[in-house]
Order: C-alpha cells, then structure tokens, then sequence
C-alpha cells in the first residue's frame, strides 16, 4: 500500500471522554451552564484558542483533535466555518462546526452533504470566495456492493453556497475527474484547481493543475519535475495568490519521515522553485504528514501530524479507567491536526520567486 492510500486506513477509537472536555474547558477557562454534559464554551477567533508561536500546537485538544483520526481543515473566508476530517474504521465523514450570532462556536457535527454513511467523504475545501466548498467522495449513483465503504471511485465533489448552508453535493466531473483517482482540492483566486491525480491504480501520484476559463475547467496539466520531483507527491494546499503550494513529497532524499510536507515557490512566469522541506519542526520520522492547509488570512499553517504520545507524562500508577481513556485523548499515535505560525513559509522563499 503506498503512502498517499496507508493514510486512509482504518482505526478503531471512541468518543470524547470527560477527561479531554474538561482539559477543554480549562483552556477556555468557562463552562455551558445548559449543557448537562459541560461542554465549553468556545468564542473568538479560530474557537478561542490561544494562538501558536513558531513551535507547533495541538488544535483545539479534546473538540477538534481527540482520540480519532482527525485531518484536513477548511475555513470560510471570515473564518465563522471550520470543516476538518474524520477517519473511524469503515467510517469516513466530514464534520463542521461555526460560530453563530451570538458569538459561541456550535458543538461540531457531521457536515449536511457527508451523512450517507455508504460512502466515504474527506478533504474539504473551501474556494477564497467562500461560494463552494470542493471534497472527495467515493459516492456514486446506484452503487455495487464492493464499491461501499472502500476507497474505489475517488473522485472531486462539490456544494455551493445557498441561504441558510450548503446545497446538494455533485460530481465535478470530466475534464477534472477521470477513470483515474482525483482528490484533495484546492483553489486559488482565479478559480485554478489544484489537486492529486492517483495513476496506475494508486502506484504513482502527482499534482495537476486545472485552469478555470469561462466558468468551465480545461484539461488538467500535470505539473513538471520542480513540483513532481519523485512519483509520489499528493495532497497539495496552494495559496489563493498562487505564489506558492504546500505539498506532500515521498522518495526524497532529504525526506526526515517516509513522506514529509514541502513548499514550492511560485513566480510571475509560472516557474516553480524546486520543493524544499518544511523542517522538522513540522515533519517528524513518523510517516504521518498528509494534508497542509494555511488559514485565509494567512497567519496559521495547520496540518495533520502523527506523533507518539509523551511517556514521560504517564501516571505513576496504571488504572483501568486511565486505560480506558487513553486512546480518547489526543497525541497518543493516532492522526491529530496541529497548528503553527505560518511566518516561516515566506522565510524559505528563494530569490526568483
């Protein structure tokens, strides 16, 4: 199983313990009065959370990161919407959760287009407009019984804006997808479509590019060697202005896990920079970086990291309700999303570009 497809494999784990909301709540420093299960109260921007340095942070612990197999993150412009993604065993769905009127960030739910659990629904993104969120979806009209709940018929879908949220999901469709695997999407200002084509049956993977021209997509190009530079790359975030793509690059040699995330330069010619490696202040030698994404006002680079739990933080003495509960907190091996400045990205810049 290569790299862009491991990342898609099942786990077991279970719901929210009180031991994470309460370490929730204490971040929060409040408590919903009405919530029998005293769940906080999340308000402010990116849902009240003290705000990241140059060392990465688990976001939101025990809301957003828990115990699951929590990736890709996707805002609305204003950033009152957030979507991340969750990977239970034969369980894959998107879940949202948005700040309402009066200030309080909504309890996260499964989004209304990621409910038929007969299909498998990951990596939202939302255009700079905020008028379409784009997703893979393996759904498919009329399905066969082995094309339930398996990672066949990969394709891009998308809903659009209507009054009061999101519209009925459809098929991009060709040019963009093909008999091939198309997934994780992103778009730039001009309406450019950036995402994975998987070949060969998921043997190799690269970027391509799809202009948008009169509302319509062209055919997709497949980026040269300074973005394809092996024949496992996927999962690319690119930045509204175009001027650079955070990706996910196996098979390097400057490579610290089996994958690691890479930033590629942009210029006025549409020459790109060769890929250089984030560092390892966001790549570990874990094998578990897989979905980039930089908040719309740019402050924030978020992304999923695999990282072990810190043993030195276990308990003296084992008890079986710490057993219990420790698969249901957060950073203890399963995919968790972290957050950090994103100021270091304009740092790696070459001149050129």
């Amino acid at each position: 199983m290569d790299s862009f497809r491991a990342f898609r494999a099942g786990t077991t784990v279970s719901v929210l313990i009180a031991a994470s909301l309460s370490f929730a709540c204490s971040q929060q420093g409040q408590e919903n009065p009405s919530d029998s299960g005293g769940a906080p109260v999340l308000t402010g921007d990116y849902l009240g959370q003290a705000l990241p340095g140059d060392t990465p942070e688990i976001f939101a612990p025990g809301i957003v990161t828990t115990g699951m197999y929590t990736r890709d993150v996707a805002m609305t412009p204003d950033g009152s919407q957030l979507f991340f993604g969750v990977l239970l065993g034969s369980i894959s769905a998107i879940v949202e959760t948005h700040r309402g009127e009066d200030g309080v960030w909504s309890k996260p739910e499964v989004a209304s287009f990621s409910r038929d659990s007969r299909f498998f629904n990951l990596e939202p993104h939302i255009t700079p407009d905020g008028s379409r969120l784009l997703f893979l979806s393996t759904r498919v009209e009329d399905p066969e019984p082995d094309e339930l709940r398996n990672w066949s018929n990969q394709n891009i879908w998308a809903v659009d804006r209507v009054d009061g949220g999101w519209g009925e999901p459809y098929d991009l469709g060709p040019p963009v997808n093909s008999d091939e695997s198309e997934f994780f999407p992103s778009v730039t200002t001009d309406g450019s479509l950036y995402f994975t084509r998987g070949i060969g049956g998921g043997q190799e993977s690269y970027i391509y590019r799809s202009r948008l021209v009169d509302g319509q997509y062209q055919e997709p190009e497949r980026l040269g060697p300074e973005v394809n530079s092996t024949s496992n790359q996927f999962n690319a975030f690119i930045a509204p202005d175009e001027s650079y793509m955070i990706l996910c690059t196996g098979n390097r040699d400057d490579t610290v896990g089996g994958t690691d995330y890479y930033v590629t330069f942009r210029n006025n010619a549409d020459e790109w920079s060769g890929p250089i490696n984030l560092g390892d202040q966001v790549n570990t030698p874990f094998a578990g970086e897989f979905s980039p994404y930089v908040s719309p006002d740019g402050r924030f680079l978020f992304f999923m990291s695999i990282r072990p739990f810190p043993m030195e933080t276990l308990p003296d003495t084992l008890t079986w309700e710490y057993l219990r509960g420790f698969r249901q907190l957060p950073e203890t091996g399963n995919a968790g999303i972290y957050w950090i400045d994103a100021s270091f990205i304009e740092e790696l810049r070459p001149d050129g570009f």
